[in-house]
């Protein structure tokens, strides 16, 4: 539908975009950051909101920016604490690139969040898509945002008939989203549209018989809204078993941290490994020794935890163990740092979802174990500083 097309049925881009901005007015959500539009709390919320559902980013924001209310104090806080309040969001290089960012814009920004894309872009973890939110939300400046959310809109609005991802398909998108930007609007029109594709142009069940864009929609006149927007099929998720052992010696358990460049970078697990083909429970004290050098008893098995991810499924099985002697000090496979951990010091080591699950777990069916774990005389120097 060519805005010529729009005319000839009496539905013209101008109200189009004035029945949206109006809708949005009336029917927005009350999010934290709408209520300020300042530049550092859009910049958290569009990074906290990728891959995350809107009403768990919301808690997460409102718990961030009580720790830290200002680009100035993420910059001088360590890492592992920025990682522990990122803990249970996930793809935690966004929290590392937000990190290296703020102490960007600290050095080179006097501390403030820019609001124009050209500055935006070239900060780390901040692609094309996230500088252009920033930049219409905060600055308002005359971009189009192109989320998941205003591509199926505009996939329906036009009846695009090729998959969404592939370039045809993305560039007439884009040419549309560009074509009916409003020029001086589009902190609200952007708004108006991500809205729109969250609350009523949903990918199921949307709601077409009281969207105030169905006049216009070439996909609900010809019956094809199911079938937009084109998706290629969704690729096999793998399933990846692993096992983890609870090492309990003299009131603490072992800790180990993935490296930097590893997934999960930076964050904390229960030493383990990955299970091969063929392998079984039996192999978890031969795991720990692979990557620890530390021999261990396994007394019992405490549960098995599954994690979901975009492309492959990840199944913890985890168990008791019991330290052989008294060497305390792992041989570091793999891994960047260790703790032996106390019950208190719990909360200050950011952790992977599957070892969280776990926690929570012995928490609630198995609490004896942590009631086990007391302050002991293991050397304070073992590991590296925290900082936290």
């Amino acid at each position: 539908m060519t805005f010529s097309e729009l005319k000839k049925r009496e539905l013209s881009p101008e109200s189009l975009q004035g029945l949206l901005i109006n809708w949005f007015k009336k029917n927005r959500r009350d999010l934290p950051w709408r209520r300020t539009y300042d530049p550092y709390h859009v910049w958290i919320s569009e990074i906290m909101l990728q891959q995350t559902q809107m009403a768990r980013g919301v808690c997460y924001f409102n718990r961030w920016v009580v720790r830290f209310p200002d680009v100035a104090v993420v910059a001088s806080a360590g890492q592992q604490e920025i990682l522990k309040y990122w803990e249970g969001l996930g793809y935690y290089s966004r929290a590392r690139n937000l990190h290296r960012a703020a102490k960007v814009i600290v050095a080179d920004f006097d501390g403030e969040v820019p609001s124009d894309y050209d500055r935006l872009i070239q900060l780390p973890g901040i692609g094309p898509y996230t500088a252009a939110a920033i930049a219409s939300v905060a600055g308002n400046h005359d971009i189009a945002v192109i989320d998941a959310n205003v591509i199926r809109v505009y996939a329906r609005l036009f009846d695009i008939d090729g998959p969404v991802k592939e370039k045809k398909a993305r560039d007439q998108i884009i040419k549309k989203a560009d074509e009916l930007l409003p020029k001086g609007r589009a902190r609200l029109y952007n708004q108006a549209l991500m809205e729109l594709g969250g609350l009523v142009c949903t990918p199921r069940l949307p709601k077409c018989n009281s969207c105030i864009l169905s006049g216009f929609c070439l996909a609900f006149k010809r019956g094809t809204v199911g079938e937009r927007p084109v998706t290629v099929k969704a690729k096999r998720i793998t399933t990846v078993h692993r096992v983890a052992g609870i090492i309990l010696h003299r009131g603490r358990f072992l800790l180990l941290q993935r490296r930097e460049s590893d997934l999960w970078g930076g964050l904390w697990e229960f030493p383990g490994g990955k299970l091969d083909e063929g392998e079984g429970s039996e192999t978890v004290a031969k795991k720990i020794l692979n990557c620890t050098g530390l021999k261990v008893d396994v007394v019992d098995p405490i549960t098995t935890v599954t994690h979901h991810y975009t492309r492959y499924r990840s199944t913890l099985h985890c168990f008791h163990c019991t330290l052989k002697g008294d060497d305390v000090e792992p041989t570091l496979n793999g891994a960047e740092d260790y703790r032996w951990v106390s019950r208190d010091e719990l909360e200050r080591f950011g952790l992977p979802a599957g070892p969280r699950k776990l926690l929570e777990y012995i928490q609630k069916h198995r609490p004896a174990l942590l009631e086990a774990i007391i302050e002991a005389d293991i050397p304070a120097e073992q590991g590296s500083d925290l900082s936290l």
